[in-house]
């Protein structure tokens, strides 16, 4: 699987995953919509549907039932584990999420900088445009921002950070369900990320992710410290 192809399955995975753990769609024991409409949902191939489907099985978080369809599973990682996709699940506050992403997004903006494949960066350059169509013509952007915050994740070519994806969307799905008015601020703060990434300005774009976050902050009137 070529690199964007790759990047597109996991991204599927990733929205998949909020929809069982942040949105609460899908609980232990649902059956997953078929193929065709889910993957007509999530904009993509049913071949890239399918490769989703098998990343999510690999990490226990649903399973293929042979002639019945897909279904999520009850969701219990080993402690020995390093998959820490049921912090997804976790009941944290806005600050709590707030500071996570703070700890975690600027550094993986770091190394996507430094890391991102050509077809990585297109990837997020395109979802950058993508949500300033939707914010333009009154859309709602809540799964663009997801995916566009995924993207860069995943050109960090940290394993850790894709398990962090969870709680990165639970975060996005708070500001611009409770505080729309951050995206105002979004859409600037993308495109001179988008900038630093494809130049390969690590430190750039460290300090965009970390203001972008700050507007966050300023947004929801709480104070950083």
């Amino acid at each position: 699987m070529n690199g964007i192809s790759s990047s597109l399955s996991e991204q599927a995975a990733s929205q998949i995953m909020d929809m069982i753990l942040v949105e609460e769609r899908f609980r232990t024991g649902d059956k997953l919509p078929n193929e065709m409409e889910l993957a007509q949902e999530l904009g993509i191939s049913r071949v890239t549907l399918r490769e989703a489907i098998r990343i999510l099985c690999t990490r226990g978080l649903v399973e293929i039932k042979r002639g019945r369809g897909t279904y999520v599973t009850a969701y219990e990682a080993p402690v020995s584990s390093a998959d820490l996709s049921p912090l997804g699940a976790v009941a944290a506050s806005h600050r709590d999420l707030l500071e996570i992403r703070m700890m975690v997004e600027p550094s993986a903006s770091y190394y996507a900088a430094k890391r991102a494949t050509r077809e990585e960066v297109e990837v997020i350059r395109s979802l950058s445009l993508k949500l300033e169509e939707q914010v333009a013509h009154g859309q709602n952007p809540l799964r663009t921002e997801q995916d566009f915050h995924n993207a860069i994740a995943l050109a960090s070519h940290n394993q850790f950070m894709t398990k962090l994806m969870p709680i990165i969307n639970k975060a996005i799905y708070t500001d611009i369900t409770y505080f729309k008015e951050s995206i105002t601020y979004s859409l600037q703060d993308h495109r001179e990320l988008v900038q630093f990434i494809e130049s390969g300005n690590a430190e750039g774009a460290r300090r965009i992710m970390q203001l972008h976050i700050l507007h966050a902050y300023q947004i929801s009137n709480l104070n950083f410290e």
